[in-house]
C-alpha cells in the first residue's frame, strides 16, 4: 500500500465530508468541491478521520489509494483555507491590473494580454508587478497561474518575464568576443 495512503487525514472544524460509493463531496467554509473515484479506493470515515485502502482486484488501487489521499487533503485544505500563488513580473514596462475576472498584462508584446478567470478563481494586483491568483481547487489555481507565466516565460539571459515569487533563475553568461 501506498506510504500517503496510510496517513489518515484529520478533518477541521466546519469541514464536512460526504462519501458515497466512491464519490466524494467536500463542504466548509470558502465552498465545496467534489471528486469521483470510482471503485478504485474505498474511503472510510471514522469520526473526524477519513481513511483510504486499497480494492482488491482492481488494477492499480495500490498507487491510486495514495492519489486519492492526496486528492481528498488538497481539497480538505482548498474548502477551509484555500489556496493562492503568487507571480511577479520583471522587465521594464511589464505590468498587470485585475479587472474584475480579467486580469490585463502588458508584457511588452504589440497588444495588452487579457487573460479571462475561470470560475472559481480570483485575481488581485496589490502593486502593478504582483499578480496573487486565488481560489479553492489547488489544481485550477495552479493551471491559470501557469498559463499566466506562459505569455512571457523568464529569458535566461537578463531574467524578463513573468516567474513564480518562489522560483529562482539561472542567468546564463552572455557570449564573449
Amino acid at each position: 500500500m501506498s506510504r500517503v495512503a496510510k496517513d489518515p487525514i484529520k478533518l477541521p472544524a466546519g469541514v464536512e465530508v460526504t462519501v458515497n460509493a466512491g464519490q466524494v463531496a467536500v463542504k466548509g467554509p470558502l465552498g465545496q468541491l467534489s471528486h469521483d473515484f470510482g471503485n478504485v479506493v474505498a474511503i472510510a470515515r471514522d469520526g473526524e478521520l477519513l481513511t483510504f485502502e486499497p480494492n482488491a482486484g482492481v488494477a492499480n488501487s495500490h498507487a491510486m489509494s495514495g492519489t486519492a489521499r492526496a486528492i481528498v487533503n488538497n481539497m480538505v485544505v482548498g474548502v477551509s483555507k484555500g489556496f493562492e500563488k503568487k507571480l511577479q513580473l520583471v522587465g521594464v514596462g511589464y505590468r498587470a491590473q485585475a479587472q474584475g475576472d480579467k486580469l490585463n498584462l502588458t508584457l511588452g508584446l504589440s497588444h495588452p494580454v487579457v487573460h479571462q478567470m475561470p470560475a472559481g478563481v480570483k485575481v488581485e494586483t496589490p502593486t502593478q508587478t504582483e499578480v496573487l491568483i486565488k481560489g479553492i481547487d489547488k489544481q485550477q489555481v495552479g493551471q491559470v497561474a501557469a498559463e499566466v507565466r506562459a505569455y512571457r516565460q523568464p529569458e535566461p539571459y537578463k531574467g524578463k518575464g513573468v516567474r513564480y515569487a518562489d522560483e529562482v533563475i539561472v542567468l546564463k553568461e552572455t557570449k564573449k568576443k
